[in-house]
């Protein structure tokens, strides 16, 4: 065993999260690490596609379409790339990308995002009913930590909100809708 090292797991798919856009059609400094940071999961973990999720939300065009761009600048192939361009926000990316999901019958999906966030992604997905695991991008050296904090903070009082309308079912009616149970 000395030298050998132990296989990527394979994955059915990657969901990369998107973030908001500097400017129309230039990407943020968070899209740009989520999404180097997701291309590199996607390499080591052998995955099969590779999900870009985000709408259009603060400029044209969507988040999903900038990280297509980018994705294919960086070699992954058409083939395996899905723009999932509706979502707007961490709930919409689990219901679309549940989507996808469902209708694939994928099985073993990781999200990536950042790491501050991906509590809260987590909880949403897995409130909907999807299993999924998840890989957060890690605090850029040039960030202060205090900032990375604060985001934190933030975050998770993001998450036990989202808890809060989970528990009282405020999702169903847009699952039944968009999933067409």
């Amino acid at each position: 065993m000395l030298g050998r090292t132990r296989p990527a797991v394979p994955v059915d798919a990657v969901i990369v999260l998107g973030a908001a856009l500097a400017g129309p059609g230039v990407p943020g400094p968070a899209l740009i690490r989520r999404l180097h940071h997701g291309l590199a999961v996607f390499r080591r973990c052998e995955a099969r596609h590779l999900v870009l999720s985000g709408g259009i939300v603060q400029s044209t065009p969507a988040e999903a379409v900038v990280m297509q761009t980018l994705a294919r600048a960086d070699g992954i192939a058409d083939a395996c790339i899905i723009v999932e361009d509706q979502s707007h926000n961490t709930f919409e990316n689990g219901v679309y990308c549940g989507r996808l999901m469902r209708e694939n019958g994928w099985r073993n999906v990781l999200i990536v995002t950042d790491g501050f966030h991906l509590p809260r992604a987590l909880l949403v997905f897995r409130c909907l009913g999807l299993r999924v695991r998840g890989e957060g991008v890690p605090r850029p050296a040039t960030m202060p930590r205090s900032r990375w904090t604060r985001h934190y903070a933030i975050e998770m009082l993001r998450l036990m909100r989202s808890a809060y309308l989970f528990s009282r079912g405020t999702h169903k009616p847009v699952l039944k809708a968009v999933w067409k149970n």
